[in-house]
């Protein structure tokens, strides 16, 4: 994990310019740092890197790096570097270092752009081909690494963040009013389908893609792309094959020259990938939990089990009831821009840990609900599509004994919603009427969805792997590690277990009244039998009013004073909504949006 910049202009940056853009970029890279300079295609081409050191973690293997003719700056990792190491000294290619980076560079000499459909891994890079007078840059298939883009009238800038493309430019981008306003009325979900970023001028480059720069033809093209195409499989066969697969997954993201943590939760998605690390794999992890005294959100008893059954080196954190403000304005300005939802602040709060403990790498479960089915209108979706069973009656049973009896959204309490209704998403944008009346300029926009298949739930999975849900996980789950220098792993996210799930017929994704049927089966033997049994969706989270009193003048006055929230939001409505400390779940993420939004408004008026 590094940080990554890079400038296309028409002349070299002034030693104080290229100074301020590693400054910049020293959370993500605070063991290293380097910049190359070239001549490309008639411009200047500027390529700057910081490194945390996570594979092969030797000099040698600084960047920039350069071999031949090619030099790379690279931000992720490639897990399967061995094996394509193997591969390329078979054809000849000899190396110098252990590295993934050279790996990088010798299979793009061997194979050119047709390496990036070759890497298991994360990545964003620039790589640029002296010998072609080109660059390319690329991203990984999930888009786990950021790579941001600025074009102005005389330069292109890219950056793994935000504020290095500031740096470069020696300018703030203008913030965007429209993403603003989609981010407080309809949530974190409306925000990747919109195409925009919260700055007006800023994109992000394309996940699963690459493109060359300087030839004329600067199109990015993907290299990757999945869909539903179910193959006949009995539930055995999708068990024993999810198995493999996810331990294969989990034991590449294992691989590093330094030590690895675990985040645990409660759940099935961190208790499945900790019991493979230590059980299935042996392999030596620490494990690190937050845990909270709110009865709606505290998973201490399902953590107790967890770490009663896996043994080991556990460290548990404790939600800090103080310091709340000054926690949450040092996040938004490293974020760049407002948290999505107070689950990243937890995450913070762990990843703070897991800094002080000495460690660089940790892994969680993003991705699991979407790629498993774990989500509450999952549920419902998929008994609309097995609405056709003999045994459908049953099924609803069995949901009434499950998920059924924990959802609180009124639009999935129906267990025929989806039968219906087969397009209704009002529970997507729940409480937008309401939310947009907090603003000065009212916002309304249609929930988007992209048609991927036929199959209902299917459907609805792989816009929240590519649109809704996970973009916006991956980008808050880097921003809260980077902040601490620690690498985030999405232990699910391996391409071969996602093309391979997207092949199970539906069917076999919720069985006995359970769903992430295939992931609870994959835990047998290696986790808690009382938490693959937990029908209860578990997940990081806690209200606002856990942080704040809001019956506290100084809180009030802080949330109420000048700001440039209230260009876009009615200070009066902000106070009658704190005067009735929010109830219902979706109020107080409101809440915390307009307090992180403040924050982030309010820092943007600070000199670049």
């Amino acid at each position: 994990m590094c940080g990554i910049a890079g400038a296309f202009s028409p002349k070299p940056f002034s030693p104080e310019r290229v100074d301020g853009v590693l400054a910049r970029m020293q959370a993500r890279g605070p063991d290293g740092e380097g910049v190359f300079s070239a001549s490309c295609a008639g411009r200047h081409l500027t390529l700057f890197h910081t490194r945390l050191s996570i594979v092969d973690p030797v000099p040698a293997s600084d960047q920039p790096m350069t071999r031949s003719d090619l030099t790379l700056v690279f931000n992720g990792e490639i897990y399967n570097h061995t094996e394509l190491r193997r591969e390329l000294e078979s054809l000849g290619r000899r190396f110098r270092t252990a590295s993934d980076t050279e790996v990088v560079l010798a299979a793009y000499e061997e194979w050119s752009t047709d390496a990036f459909r070759r890497f298991e891994g994360m990545w964003a890079l620039a790589l640029f081909d002296a010998a072609q007078q080109c660059f390319v840059l690329s991203r990984d298939r999930f888009g786990e690494k950021p790579l941001y883009l600025w074009k102005t009238k005389d330069a292109f800038f890219f950056a793994s963040e935000i504020k290095a493309l500031s740096a470069m430019a020696g300018a703030r981008p203008a913030v965007n009013d429209r993403q603003i306003r989609r981010y407080l009325v309809n949530g974190y979900k409306s925000l990747y389908p919109s195409g925009e970023t919260f700055y007006r001028d800023i994109e992000e480059f394309p996940r699963s893609s690459f493109c060359v720069f300087g030839n004329g033809d600067e199109k990015p093209r993907s290299f990757w792309s999945v869909g539903y195409n179910p193959q006949p499989m009995s539930l055995a066969e999708a068990v024993d094959t999810t198995q493999t697969l996810v331990t294969e997954s989990i034991d590449y993201r294992l691989r590093a020259d330094v030590p690895v943590a675990i985040r645990l939760s409660g759940g099935i998605d961190s208790n499945v990938l900790t019991g493979t690390a230590l059980k299935r794999l042996g392999r030596d992890v620490e494990t690190f939990s937050i845990v909270d005294d709110d009865p709606r959100y505290d998973e201490t008893r399902h953590i107790d089990k967890a770490i009663g059954y896996f043994g080991g080196r556990h460290h548990r954190i404790g939600i800090p009831k103080t310091g709340f403000w000054e926690r949450m304005d040092k996040l938004v300005r490293y974020f760049d821009g407002p948290m999505m939802t107070i689950s990243y602040y937890l995450h913070a709060l762990v990843s703070e840990a897991i800094h002080e403990a000495g460690i660089k790498v940790s892994l969680g479960g993003t991705g699991a609900d979407e790629i498993f089915s774990g989500y509450y209108d999952h549920y419902l979706f998929w008994l609309a599509e097995m609405k056709d069973r003999e045994d459908h009656a049953n099924l609803v049973r069995q949901w009434r004994g499950s998920y059924g009896q924990f959802v609180r959204n009124p639009h999935l309490q129906d267990p025929d919603a989806f039968v219906k209704n087969p397009s209704a998403r009002d529970h997507i944008f729940l409480g937008a009427d309401r939310f947009s009346a907090f603003l000065t300029d009212g916002f309304a926009e249609a929930h988007r969805e992209t048609r991927y298949c036929e199959d209902g739930l299917r459907n609805r999975m792989l816009n929240e792997l590519f649109g809704e849900t996970v973009p916006v996980m991956l980008h808050e789950d880097d921003l809260a590690a980077m902040a601490y220098s620690v690498e985030n792993r999405a232990a699910f996210l391996d391409s071969r277990l996602v093309e391979f799930l997207f092949t199970v017929p539906t069917e076999h994704l919720i069985h006995d009244g359970l769903p992430k049927y295939l992931l609870r089966a994959t835990g047998r033997g290696i986790v808690d039998k009382n938490v693959l049994a937990n029908p209860r969706k578990q997940g990081i989270n806690a209200p606002v009013t856990n942080f704040l009193d809001f019956n506290d003048s100084d809180t009030r006055d802080r949330l109420l004073s000048d700001s440039p929230l209230f260009d876009y939001v009615r200070r009066d409505k902000v106070a009658a909504l704190i005067d009735t400390p929010p109830e219902l779940n979706s109020e107080s993420k409101f809440l915390f949006s307009l307090i992180s939004l403040k924050l982030w408004l309010e820092a943007m008026e600070d000199p670049v």
